[in-house]
């Protein structure tokens, strides 16, 4: 008798054929193309062709499509989870973990020891609603590359010599870095193998995020096929040749698991549905179903019709003057607005009037789109136009501020603001949506209270619809807003990732839908994912402006109308506003200052030809790559490095440093000289001080303390990109930068060999005035020693945890008595233990005391 399995994923089915001890006779793996039943019914009627119906008896399934394909076949249906941790154990007998990328999802699996009974996993973890760190986000990258996933682009991966550094958190961000580095001329397979490094580093940092990677580790799904991601996730968790198997049967493990799990189920007497009636197969069921038109979309809403809004939107004016006047002068004011996907630039007069503007895309090559708006603006003014002031905005801001000698570099939320707020008075909220980016603005009388913007995802971007529209052949400014409106049933598509919409539209297409009902829910879609991902649960006012240039979209502005109920008002020029706010914001500045003379080196920078070149600094463990630009005539520009290294002018740095001391050194210096941290004892235990949240402000406290309790004390280096990676891959949950960097500072610490860590769970402070009652910490940074022990473990790998909870705000003998653990496990008496809080207690009153320490010490008293 046979068995037969199917895997029924989200974009492809797998199927096997096995004998009676698991054996795999017939494999197959086929692409569904967003019709999961027609490839089931094609697949499993070839099937039919080759072994008799009678001679099944057990069939089980699995996979995102493979309850409903179960349910029609009469098949025992497993979690895939479940399938592909059994299949694992049963490929790879001493495996630990278990690794599946598929096509929308990836897996890690922990598994029991081998010589486990009962148990098919310990842990696992899965992908979130991104398709980073999966096969479609591979599919996708290589389909804008022109090279074939299955055969070529592996192959071009492992020819690499210098992999490029492509973003692999959001299939649309790489877009951007693949265009940008293609027009640098970088070779495919620097691209190709940077892609399968961007997926590994994201596997490594999300889906791994506070595992232990232990070796052997079974690679399963379709993607460890491609041996550039087995290179690539071999050097990323490095990982030795024979610590990451890949199985010959790794494309079909989740079908494999699904036989084996029945079989299991079947031996201990308990399979829920038993053996198909008769051993038949039941594929007329699947045919009789695609006759219905059923397919998945009895699972899917529709929303309200789109419809036309029931009144044109409202478009705030703002003033849109020409240069017009008696042959005088006329003061203009220049804002530039770089950004990833586009470079915008607006000039206006000192009434606020448009003089002209200009939209480039920015193309990966943002001083060249500079010189492309500035070449253009420059044909629109009137000749009588003086530039007194010119800001810049956007990511690209300090760069392109330096390169065309900005008066004001200002951020885009304070631009957008400007902007909305110039043109009316009244605006409460701001939403605007770019490119790549996307942000709420919340204003109280024309000041920005609060904020938010995307977080790694394009879901919620202008990208997102330009991606779609491509795909329907559609033109994204001209039809995709009338064609939305003509929509009369729009589809729900739900919020989803950019990648993941692709399949979605396929079957939708399939199955007949038409592209107005598509096209009315991408609209929705993007509204969906604004409004939950951004906003949440931020309050949205009374009078809202929709900013940025999809709102030149009116399907998107309709849907923004539908969901919110709201008359969201769309100002003029609005693909320019984060431009004209920082024209707005520079022309305040200089009248204020009543400066007439701007920094601004003119319109003849777009005739220049500048040369950039990168390299990697050497001179601290950060290696920054710099971006160094060279102009005619001008002293060269740096950008992209952590510090002043190159930025501050040769010949202006000992004069910089006098006029504007560095105050955080000179803050870091005295921290250190006041822990007075003790010359090392061989015979005394070595506990080491963490240098991050709390533990800067206190140093000067726990470092004299620790000391007087006979330990030697020690400090972590200051935080550098080791430290940072390390943290950010290590942490479990996702907290707060800073808290994530505290994890790499303990790691450090861990690897110097120091006997205990000082993790105190800071439960108060002092109260900073006599009218506070109470001064406690952020819930994060008190609990930060039991983050610690659950995603670091130190004293699994020999290291004590000192983390005694202090409440400093009680009082000195509450103080006292939290600490006596401590001194205990030091070997300190209570009487040493009394004697150093009391010394620190005197020391309030030298005058050489520091600031920091003269805090900690009325924490106790």
């Amino acid at each position: 008798m046979l068995a037969l399995g199917f895997d029924a994923g989200s974009v492809a089915l797998k199927t096997v054929v096995t004998d009676p001890t698991g054996q795999i006779l017939d494999a197959t793996y086929t692409r569904t193309n967003g019709q999961p039943l027609a490839t089931a019914s094609r697949v499993l009627g070839a099937l039919l062709d080759r072994f008799p119906k009678s001679r099944f008896s057990l069939i089980a399934g699995t996979g995102s499509a493979g309850g409903m394909i179960g349910k029609l076949l009469e098949a025992t249906f497993f979690n895939e989870v479940i399938c592909q941790a059994v299949a694992g154990r049963y490929l790879v007998p001493k495996a630990r973990m278990a690794l599946e990328i598929g096509g929308q999802d990836s897996k890690l699996i922990v598994l029991p020891p081998p010589d486990a009974n009962g148990q098919d996993m310990v842990d696992f973890a899965m992908n979130t609603s991104c398709a980073a760190g999966t096969g479609s986000f591979l599919d996708q990258q290589a389909s804008r590359l022109g090279i074939r996933i299955e055969e070529e682009f592996g192959r071009l991966a492992l020819a690499s010599r210098l992999p490029a550094r492509v973003a692999g958190r959001c299939s649309v961000f790489a877009k951007s870095d693949m265009i940008h580095l293609q027009q640098q001329a970088t070779p495919t397979e620097d691209i190709v193998a940077g892609l399968c490094l961007g997926l590994a580093r994201n596997l490594k940092s999300n889906l791994g995020q506070g595992y232990r990677w232990k070796g052997p580790i079974v690679f399963c799904g379709g993607v460890a096929a491609n041996e550039g991601v087995v290179r690539a996730i071999r050097e990323v968790l490095g990982l030795e040749p024979d610590d990451l198997v890949v199985p010959e049967e790794h494309a079909v493990s989740g079908a494999l698991g699904a036989v084996l799990a029945a079989m299991r189920q079947q031996a201990e007497g308990r399979c829920e549905s038993g053996p198909p009636p008769g051993g038949r197969l039941h594929v007329e069921r699947l045919n009789h179903s695609l006759n219905r038109g059923n397919g998945a979309a009895h699972r899917l809403g529709r929303l309200g019709p789109l419809g036309p809004p029931d009144k044109a939107p409202c478009i705030a004016e703002q003033a849109d003057g020409t240069a017009r006047g008696n042959g005088k002068t006329i003061d203009g004011y220049l804002g530039l607005d770089v950004g990833s996907i586009s470079t915008k630039v607006a000039v206006i007069d000192a009434q606020n009037g448009l003089l002209a503007k200009n939209y480039q895309m920015t193309a990966g090559r943002p001083l060249d789109a500079v010189r492309r708006v500035l070449a253009e603006i420059r044909v629109q003014l009137d000749p009588r136009v003086r530039i007194r002031g010119a800001s810049t905005t956007g990511s690209g801001r300090y760069l392109t501020g330096d390169f065309i000698g900005a008066d004001l570099v200002i951020n885009e939320i304070i631009a957008q603001a400007a902007a909305a707020g110039e043109a009316d008075r009244d605006v409460d909220t701001v939403f605007e949506i770019g490119g790549q980016d996307s942000k709420y603005i919340r204003l109280d009388r024309g000041v920005v209270v609060d904020f938010e913007m995307n977080h790694a995802c394009a879901a919620g971007t202008g990208s997102f619809l330009e991606e779609q529209a491509e795909r329907l052949g559609i033109n994204i400014k001209e039809e995709f807003g009338r064609i939305a409106l003509g929509s009369r049933q729009p589809i729900r598509l739900g919020e989803r990732c950019t990648v993941f919409m692709e399949s979605d539209l396929l079957s939708h297409q399939q199955r007949g839908e038409s592209v107005e009902d598509l096209v009315a829910g991408l609209c929705y879609s993007i509204v969906g994912n604004y409004l939950s991902r951004v906003v949440g649960n931020r309050r949205i006012g009374r009078r809202v402006y929709f900013q940025g240039a999809t709102a030149f979209n009116q399907g998107v502005v309709a849907a923004f109308r539908k969901l919110t109920g709201l008359d969201i008002r769309v100002p003029a020029n609005p693909e320019v506003t984060g431009a004209i706010g920082a024209a707005v914001l520079v022309r305040r500045a200089q009248q204020q200052h009543g400066r007439r003379e701007s920094r601004f080196v003119g319109f003849a920078l777009a005739d220049l030809q500048c040369r950039v070149r990168s390299f990697a600094c050497d001179a601290c463990s950060n290696h920054c790559e710099v971006n160094e630009v060279t102009i005619p005539g001008r002293t060269p520009l740096y950008h992209g490095s952590r510090c002043d290294r190159y930025n501050v002018k040769k010949g202006e740095s000992a004069l910089s440093a006098r006029r504007i001391p560095d105050l955080f050194t000179e803050r870091q210096q005295l921290l250190m000289r006041h822990a007075n941290l003790p010359e090392p004892q061989p015979a005394q235990p070595t506990v080491g001080i963490p240098l991050a949240l709390a533990n800067y402000e206190l140093l000067p406290f726990w470092g004299t303390l620790l000391g007087q309790l006979g330990a030697n004390v020690t400090v972590s280096p200051v935080s550098n990109r080791k430290i940072i990676r390390r943290g950010v891959e290590v942490v479990l949950s996702t907290p707060c930068f800073p808290v994530k960097v505290a994890h790499g500072h303990v790691l450090e610490l861990i690897e110097l060999g120091v006997d205990y860590l000082w993790m105190p769970s800071v439960i108060s402070m002092w109260r900073d005035h006599p009218g506070q009652r109470f001064n406690q910490l952020c819930p994060y940074v008190t609990a930060l020693p039991y983050q610690i022990a659950a995603a670091v473990d130190p004293e699994r790998q020999g290291v004590g945890l000192l983390r005694p909870p202090v409440s400093f705000e009680e009082g000195r003998s509450t103080v006292i008595r939290q600490l006596r653990p401590v001194a205990e496990c030091l070997s300190a008496s209570r009487r040493q233990l009394r004697l150093a809080v009391q010394r620190l207690g005197r020391l309030k009153s030298s005058s050489s005391t520091p600031a920091a320490l003269a805090n900690t010490t009325t924490y106790i008293e």
